[in-house]
């Protein structure tokens, strides 16, 4: 019965550990309420008050924070800039390592049917939208990139649903996008984009409606 005390205690170490790890506040708030959770059953276990009331408080305050987190109104906004726009061309170039990890193959090279939009969230540029118009009624995302303290989907929840307007506006019918891991796979079909498989290439198709 010790042991399995002690894989507890260690359990709840660990996720605290992890939990310094995590680019987004609302990942490492959870990954802490988590810790603390598991060190109040450690603390139950062994009968432990300090450890008790220390993860009991820490886990109130995560719980707070987190309510806010959800429940704040927030300003956001689409922002359409062109595309030789230093400053785009500087979040690009200062992120470029993390944008290669989720799409390796993107470069920038804008033409006349490129799309270069910012996604604003409270006045501050918190991700970045990269499109090409294929056709008179398809938009193929080349990137979609979310700046990592802004990773909690609500930015993509905007463009895609409450953003709609804009793409409809320029005469969109339909987003296309290929998904390059299982990563930007999942995040494509929770931002409700379905699989579609064209000539063999497996493509994510949403409509503007």
């Amino acid at each position: 019965m010790n042991y399995i005390i002690e894989i507890i205690g260690y359990a709840g170490s660990i996720i605290i550990a992890l939990s310094m790890l995590m680019p987004s506040i609302i990942r490492l708030r959870w990954m802490i309420l988590i810790g603390n959770l598991v060190f109040i059953i450690y603390g139950a276990s062994i009968n432990s008050i300090p450890i008790l009331i220390l993860n009991a408080f820490n886990a109130i305050v995560n719980i707070i924070f987190l309510y806010k987190i959800y429940t704040k109104e927030e300003y956001f906004k689409l922002f359409q800039v062109r595309s030789n726009n230093l400053y785009l061309k500087y979040i690009l170039d200062f992120h470029k390592k993390d944008i290669q990890h989720f799409f390796p193959f993107f470069e920038y090279n804008p033409c006349e049917s490129t799309y270069s939009l910012f996604v604003l969230r409270n006045m501050q540029v918190a991700g970045v939208i990269i499109g090409t118009k294929l056709d008179e009624d398809t938009f193929r995302l080349d990137l979609d990139f979310a700046i990592p303290e802004y990773r909690d989907f609500k930015l993509g929840q905007f463009v895609y649903s409450k953003k709609i307007r804009f793409f409809k506006e320029h005469g969109f019918k339909k987003f296309v996008a290929v998904p390059l891991n299982h990563v930007h796979e999942r995040y494509l079909l929770k931002m409700g984009f379905i699989a579609s498989n064209n000539s063999g290439e497996k493509l994510f198709v949403k409509s503007i409606i």
